[in-house]
């Protein structure tokens, strides 16, 4: 038994759930979101809340059980509070700069890195070295961070690169003398 898909997903007031056509559908005040449904589990929208079940007793559904109940819980999530991610360069001369639609970095290639945000994400650079990314759908900042991030790793030596904060980065001590 799931431990975690056994527990129903709270709806919030100013949230609607809609399941129509096998897709579920979560309106709230940061926008829309939606999921297409598995048939191996069993969804229904009681007043306040979502619950979410296995359709059968097969190995597939109970695993797949916890894991659609907290893909329900982002989207609920999503719509009235949003996610975030906040990276950090450190580096000599690496710099971070949002410019509408566009993020512009300066990573120590002999060129800049312009990346284009995609639609649904907001990108905020408070200072050069750190870069905010919102947004309502959690996969999609975490992929977008994930994709900034592979520009330039931080590597274990001078600890230079683009990490999440809150990140440790283990450093090697280097050559002895």
């Amino acid at each position: 038994m799931s431990r975690i898909g056994k527990k129903p997903v709270a709806i919030p007031s100013g949230v609607t759930a809609n399941i129509e056509e096998g897709t579920l559908t979560v309106k709230g005040p940061k926008g829309t979101l939606s999921m297409g449904l598995s048939d191996l589990i069993d969804y229904k929208v009681e007043g306040e809340e979502i619950q979410v079940n296995p359709a059968n007793d097969s190995k597939q559904a109970r695993s797949y059980w916890g894991m659609q109940r907290t893909l329900v819980s982002n989207l609920v999530e999503g719509v009235t509070e949003g996610f975030s991610k906040t990276l950090e360069i450190s580096g000599v001369g690496y710099r971070a700069q949002a410019q509408g639609k566009k993020l512009k970095l300066q990573l120590g290639f002999s060129h800049d890195v312009d990346l284009d945000v995609p639609e649904g994400i907001e990108v905020k650079t408070p200072d050069q070295t750190t870069v905010e990314i919102s947004g309502i759908d959690k996969q999609a900042v975490g992929q977008f961070a994930a994709e900034i991030r592979r520009w330039r790793k931080p590597e274990p030596y001078k600890g230079k690169g683009i990490k999440y904060r809150g990140e440790y980065v283990f450093r090697k001590e280097g050559k002895k003398k």
